[in-house]
Protein backbone atom coordinates (compact mmCIF):
# COMPACT_ATOMS: atom_id res chain seq x y z
CA UNK A 1 0.00 0.00 0.00
CA UNK A 2 3.01 2.21 0.91
CA UNK A 3 4.26 2.35 -2.91
CA UNK A 4 0.56 2.77 -4.08
CA UNK A 5 0.29 5.73 -2.19
CA UNK A 6 3.81 7.02 -2.81
CA UNK A 7 2.63 6.63 -6.85
CA UNK A 8 -0.58 8.11 -6.23
CA UNK A 9 1.31 10.95 -4.86
CA UNK A 10 3.53 11.54 -7.55
CA UNK A 11 0.13 11.23 -9.82
CA UNK A 12 -1.43 13.70 -7.80
CA UNK A 13 1.36 16.63 -8.30
CA UNK A 14 1.57 16.28 -11.72
CA UNK A 15 -2.68 16.93 -11.99
CA UNK A 16 -1.68 19.85 -9.72
CA UNK A 17 0.85 21.20 -12.49
CA UNK A 18 -1.98 20.18 -15.16
CA UNK A 19 -4.51 22.04 -13.13
CA UNK A 20 -2.53 25.03 -12.72
CA UNK A 21 -0.83 25.51 -16.11
CA UNK A 22 -1.29 28.20 -18.52
CA UNK A 23 -3.02 26.92 -21.58
CA UNK A 24 -0.67 27.17 -24.54
CA UNK A 25 -0.78 29.40 -27.67
CA UNK A 26 -2.25 27.30 -29.50
CA UNK A 27 -4.88 26.46 -27.20
CA UNK A 28 -5.28 30.61 -26.74
CA UNK A 29 -5.75 30.78 -30.49
CA UNK A 30 -8.24 28.03 -30.65
CA UNK A 31 -9.97 29.36 -28.10
CA UNK A 32 -10.12 33.13 -30.07
CA UNK A 33 -11.51 31.06 -33.03
CA UNK A 34 -14.23 29.39 -30.60
CA UNK A 35 -15.40 32.88 -30.05
CA UNK A 36 -15.94 33.44 -33.56
CA UNK A 37 -17.40 30.14 -34.17
CA UNK A 38 -20.03 30.85 -31.09
CA UNK A 39 -21.29 33.81 -33.12
CA UNK A 40 -22.60 31.43 -35.59
CA UNK A 41 -23.98 28.54 -34.19
CA UNK A 42 -27.52 29.06 -34.46
CA UNK A 43 -29.84 30.72 -31.33
CA UNK A 44 -31.66 27.44 -30.57
CA UNK A 45 -28.36 25.29 -29.67
CA UNK A 46 -27.12 28.29 -27.29
CA UNK A 47 -30.36 27.88 -25.40
CA UNK A 48 -30.68 24.50 -25.68
CA UNK A 49 -27.20 24.14 -23.59
CA UNK A 50 -27.98 27.02 -21.41
CA UNK A 51 -31.36 25.71 -20.46
CA UNK A 52 -29.84 22.01 -19.95
CA UNK A 53 -26.97 23.22 -17.45
CA UNK A 54 -29.39 25.11 -15.51
CA UNK A 55 -31.81 22.43 -15.19
CA UNK A 56 -28.96 19.92 -14.40
CA UNK A 57 -27.50 22.21 -11.21
CA UNK A 58 -30.93 22.76 -10.01
CA UNK A 59 -31.36 18.92 -10.05
CA UNK A 60 -28.36 18.28 -8.24
CA UNK A 61 -28.76 20.85 -5.74
CA UNK A 62 -31.97 19.58 -4.79
CA UNK A 63 -30.65 16.09 -4.60
CA UNK A 64 -34.56 14.58 -6.35
CA UNK A 65 -32.60 13.94 -9.79
CA UNK A 66 -30.46 11.16 -9.23
CA UNK A 67 -30.61 8.01 -7.89
CA UNK A 68 -27.65 7.60 -5.08
CA UNK A 69 -26.16 4.58 -4.20
CA UNK A 70 -24.55 3.94 -0.37
CA UNK A 71 -21.05 4.84 0.63
CA UNK A 72 -18.78 1.93 0.00
CA UNK A 73 -16.95 1.67 3.28
CA UNK A 74 -13.75 -0.29 3.81
CA UNK A 75 -11.73 -0.41 1.00
CA UNK A 76 -8.32 0.08 0.86
CA UNK A 77 -7.54 3.47 -1.90
CA UNK A 78 -6.41 0.99 -4.61
CA UNK A 79 -9.42 -0.95 -4.66
CA UNK A 80 -11.67 1.94 -4.91
CA UNK A 81 -9.59 3.18 -7.79
CA UNK A 82 -10.10 -0.33 -9.33
CA UNK A 83 -14.02 0.19 -8.89
CA UNK A 84 -13.52 3.67 -10.04
CA UNK A 85 -11.94 2.79 -13.78
CA UNK A 86 -14.63 -0.13 -14.16
CA UNK A 87 -17.12 2.63 -13.71
CA UNK A 88 -15.23 4.58 -16.52
CA UNK A 89 -15.12 2.34 -19.29
CA UNK A 90 -19.16 1.48 -18.59
CA UNK A 91 -20.04 4.86 -18.89
CA UNK A 92 -17.99 5.70 -21.72
CA UNK A 93 -19.53 2.99 -23.81
CA UNK A 94 -22.67 4.34 -22.55
CA UNK A 95 -21.92 7.47 -23.77
CA UNK A 96 -20.40 6.78 -27.00
CA UNK A 97 -23.70 4.81 -27.43
CA UNK A 98 -25.68 7.81 -27.15
CA UNK A 99 -23.52 10.32 -29.07
CA UNK A 100 -23.49 7.87 -31.82
CA UNK A 101 -27.15 7.42 -31.82
CA UNK A 102 -28.02 11.31 -31.50
CA UNK A 103 -25.59 11.99 -34.11
CA UNK A 104 -26.36 10.18 -36.77
CA UNK A 105 -29.43 12.05 -36.59
CA UNK A 106 -28.69 15.32 -37.77
CA UNK A 107 -29.56 18.56 -35.75
CA UNK A 108 -32.76 17.60 -34.38
CA UNK A 109 -30.98 14.25 -32.60
CA UNK A 110 -27.98 16.37 -31.71
CA UNK A 111 -29.54 18.76 -29.69
CA UNK A 112 -31.47 16.21 -27.72
CA UNK A 113 -27.59 14.91 -26.72
CA UNK A 114 -26.91 18.03 -24.55
CA UNK A 115 -29.40 17.17 -22.04
CA UNK A 116 -28.74 13.59 -22.24
CA UNK A 117 -25.40 13.37 -21.77
CA UNK A 118 -24.98 15.57 -18.96
CA UNK A 119 -27.34 13.74 -17.26
CA UNK A 120 -24.81 10.46 -18.03
CA UNK A 121 -21.98 12.28 -16.89
CA UNK A 122 -23.87 13.41 -13.55
CA UNK A 123 -25.08 10.46 -12.93
CA UNK A 124 -21.64 8.89 -13.41
CA UNK A 125 -19.99 11.53 -10.72
CA UNK A 126 -23.18 10.15 -8.15
CA UNK A 127 -21.60 6.94 -8.69
CA UNK A 128 -18.41 7.30 -8.23
CA UNK A 129 -18.63 9.44 -5.03
CA UNK A 130 -20.29 6.47 -3.65
CA UNK A 131 -16.90 4.70 -4.95
CA UNK A 132 -14.79 6.98 -2.97
CA UNK A 133 -16.74 6.41 0.23
CA UNK A 134 -18.80 10.24 0.29
CA UNK A 135 -22.52 10.38 0.56
CA UNK A 136 -24.12 12.16 -2.18
CA UNK A 137 -27.57 12.67 -0.06
CA UNK A 138 -25.63 15.39 1.71
CA UNK A 139 -26.02 18.56 -0.05
CA UNK A 140 -22.28 19.70 0.32
CA UNK A 141 -21.40 16.26 -1.52
CA UNK A 142 -23.36 17.21 -4.56
CA UNK A 143 -21.93 20.84 -4.53
CA UNK A 144 -18.80 19.28 -4.42
CA UNK A 145 -19.73 17.25 -7.81
CA UNK A 146 -20.55 20.53 -9.08
CA UNK A 147 -17.21 21.76 -8.65
CA UNK A 148 -15.51 18.62 -10.14
CA UNK A 149 -17.42 19.20 -13.37
CA UNK A 150 -16.48 23.01 -13.56
CA UNK A 151 -12.91 21.73 -13.09
CA UNK A 152 -13.26 19.38 -15.83
CA UNK A 153 -14.65 22.05 -18.15
CA UNK A 154 -13.96 25.33 -17.72
CA UNK A 155 -11.25 28.37 -19.09
CA UNK A 156 -7.80 28.39 -17.14
CA UNK A 157 -9.00 31.24 -14.89
CA UNK A 158 -11.98 29.65 -13.79
CA UNK A 159 -9.83 26.21 -13.32
CA UNK A 160 -7.23 27.41 -11.35
CA UNK A 161 -10.10 28.97 -8.64
CA UNK A 162 -12.28 25.73 -8.56
CA UNK A 163 -8.74 23.83 -8.05
CA UNK A 164 -7.68 25.66 -5.10
CA UNK A 165 -11.45 25.01 -3.73
CA UNK A 166 -11.36 21.14 -3.97
CA UNK A 167 -7.77 21.38 -2.79
CA UNK A 168 -8.92 22.79 0.59
CA UNK A 169 -12.03 21.40 0.85
CA UNK A 170 -11.47 19.76 4.26
CA UNK A 171 -8.92 21.80 5.84
CA UNK A 172 -11.42 24.51 6.91
CA UNK A 173 -14.94 25.35 6.98
CA UNK A 174 -14.77 26.55 3.61
CA UNK A 175 -16.59 23.61 2.21
CA UNK A 176 -19.28 24.93 4.65
CA UNK A 177 -19.52 27.99 3.73
CA UNK A 178 -19.61 27.45 0.17
CA UNK A 179 -22.54 24.56 0.39
CA UNK A 180 -24.90 26.82 2.38
CA UNK A 181 -24.29 29.91 0.11
CA UNK A 182 -23.71 28.30 -3.54
CA UNK A 183 -27.52 27.91 -4.59
CA UNK A 184 -28.00 31.98 -3.88
CA UNK A 185 -24.71 33.35 -4.79
CA UNK A 186 -22.79 31.24 -7.54
CA UNK A 187 -22.68 32.12 -10.98
CA UNK A 188 -23.99 29.17 -12.22
CA UNK A 189 -24.53 31.86 -16.20
CA UNK A 190 -20.64 31.88 -16.22
CA UNK A 191 -20.64 28.31 -15.41
CA UNK A 192 -22.75 27.68 -18.21
CA UNK A 193 -21.06 29.99 -20.67
CA UNK A 194 -17.66 28.12 -20.10
CA UNK A 195 -19.03 24.45 -20.44
CA UNK A 196 -20.77 25.83 -23.82
CA UNK A 197 -17.22 26.84 -25.06
CA UNK A 198 -15.21 24.06 -24.18
CA UNK A 199 -18.41 21.66 -25.82
CA UNK A 200 -19.29 24.06 -28.69
CA UNK A 201 -17.14 22.79 -31.64
CA UNK A 202 -17.13 19.37 -31.25
CA UNK A 203 -20.88 19.04 -30.65
CA UNK A 204 -21.72 21.13 -33.80
CA UNK A 205 -19.86 18.75 -35.87
CA UNK A 206 -22.12 16.11 -34.40
CA UNK A 207 -24.22 17.25 -36.09
CA UNK A 208 -23.24 17.16 -39.55
CA UNK A 209 -25.04 14.37 -41.73
CA UNK A 210 -22.41 12.07 -42.45
CA UNK A 211 -19.81 12.10 -39.79
CA UNK A 212 -21.86 12.59 -37.08
CA UNK A 213 -22.62 9.55 -35.78
CA UNK A 214 -18.74 9.08 -35.83
CA UNK A 215 -17.62 11.90 -34.66
CA UNK A 216 -21.00 11.96 -31.40
CA UNK A 217 -19.24 8.64 -30.13
CA UNK A 218 -15.49 10.00 -30.19
CA UNK A 219 -16.65 12.98 -28.87
CA UNK A 220 -18.94 11.53 -25.80
CA UNK A 221 -15.89 8.76 -25.00
CA UNK A 222 -13.71 11.59 -24.34
CA UNK A 223 -15.62 13.58 -22.27
CA UNK A 224 -16.30 10.99 -19.87
CA UNK A 225 -12.25 9.83 -19.96
CA UNK A 226 -11.27 13.95 -18.87
CA UNK A 227 -14.41 13.63 -16.40
CA UNK A 228 -13.34 10.57 -14.62
CA UNK A 229 -9.21 11.70 -14.26
CA UNK A 230 -10.89 14.71 -13.06
CA UNK A 231 -13.29 13.03 -10.85
CA UNK A 232 -10.93 10.39 -9.52
CA UNK A 233 -8.07 12.62 -8.03
CA UNK A 234 -10.37 15.16 -6.50
CA UNK A 235 -12.01 12.75 -4.63
CA UNK A 236 -8.07 10.93 -4.20
CA UNK A 237 -6.23 14.12 -3.08
CA UNK A 238 -10.11 14.36 -0.49
CA UNK A 239 -9.53 10.51 0.82
CA UNK A 240 -5.63 11.06 0.95
CA UNK A 241 -6.03 14.64 3.05
CA UNK A 242 -8.25 13.23 5.34
CA UNK A 243 -5.80 10.69 6.25
CA UNK A 244 -3.12 12.94 7.28
CA UNK A 245 -5.13 14.90 9.11
CA UNK A 246 -6.58 11.23 11.34
CA UNK A 247 -2.38 10.87 12.11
Amino acid sequence: MGNYRSEIEEELESWERKMKKKSSIVSRTAKNVQNRINNVIPERVHKVVTGSIKTMVQGVLAGNTYTVKAPVQNLSLRSRDTKAKQLIQTYKRIAAAEGAGTGAGGILLGLADFPLLLSIKIKFLFDLASIYGYDAKQFEERVFILYIFQLAFSSDRTRKEVYERIQNWDQSSLHKQISETFNEKHDWKAFQLEYRDYIDFPKLLQMIPGIGAIVGAYVNYHFIDWLGETAINAYRQRLLQEEYKEQ
